[in-house]
């Protein structure tokens, strides 16, 4: 593809359309941006090159003016000496110039077009790059921020976790503590177990008493008898 041909192509595209189908617009931005200030450098470099030929052309046609009033001027000197011969000869050479000067000047005036056009390009061509540099800078301003509002977000979640578990450890401490006060208010009341095992003998060793004493009495009122 021609410069110019490019230079029409990326003047005449539609950036946030480019941006909207792209899967990665900051990548595509940059390789925009790339394209846009690799054809202004190879634009301008042209540019350069006309106007220098439009300057040859310029000096050119100065020249063939000069040249033009030269050949006049020797006609009339001609005709002064009365030499109508050399006088024509003279307006034949100027007349032979006059074309080249017709085309020198349609030269010239093409370059002046061609110069304006290029101009006019140029400037649209910067515009787009300028637009697409700022879409660079807000695509970055708002790669940022939406990595920073994720970050806060990520804190915020982390420190709500952590009063969530900070709470629940202030719950458990609390039903500690009640269980704690709720443990020493039957401190003293409840008897050891060794304490209750000796009482619960001393019962045993009194119904065997008891059943002793029975026995005895039985067997003696028997061995009366």
């Amino acid at each position: 593809m021609g410069i110019f041909s490019r230079m029409t192509d990326i003047i005449n595209s539609n950036i946030n359309a480019m941006l909207d189908q792209a899967e990665d617009p900051e990548k595509m931005v940059r390789l925009i941006i790339q394209e846009m200030e690799d054809t202004l450098v190879e634009v301008r470099s042209s540019s350069a090159r006309v106007i220098a030929d439009r300057k040859a052309a310029a000096r050119r046609l100065e020249q063939v003016r000069e040249e033009v009033q030269g050949w006049e001027e020797k006609a009339r000197l001609a005709l002064s000496r009365e030499r109508e011969d050399l006088a024509r000869a003279a307006l034949r050479e100027k007349s032979a110039i006059e074309e080249e000067l017709t085309a020198v000047a349609e030269e010239l005036a093409a370059t002046d077009e061609h110069i304006e056009h290029l101009s006019d390009e140029i400037t649209q061509l910067q515009q787009k790059l300028d637009d697409a540099r700022a879409k660079q800078k807000a695509l970055a301003m708002r790669g940022k921020t939406v990595e920073s509002r994720i970050k806060v977000k990520r804190q915020i979640h982390r420190e709500a976790l952590d009063d969530a578990f900070a709470r629940f450890e202030r719950f458990e401490r609390r039903m500690d503590n009640l269980e704690g006060q709720l443990e020493s208010m039957d401190i003293g009341r409840d008897v050891s177990p060794d304490l209750a095992a000796q009482i619960d003998a001393l019962q045993d060793d009194d119904r065997i008493n008891d059943e002793i004493e029975r026995l005895k009495s039985e067997m003696g009122g028997t061995g009366r008898e």
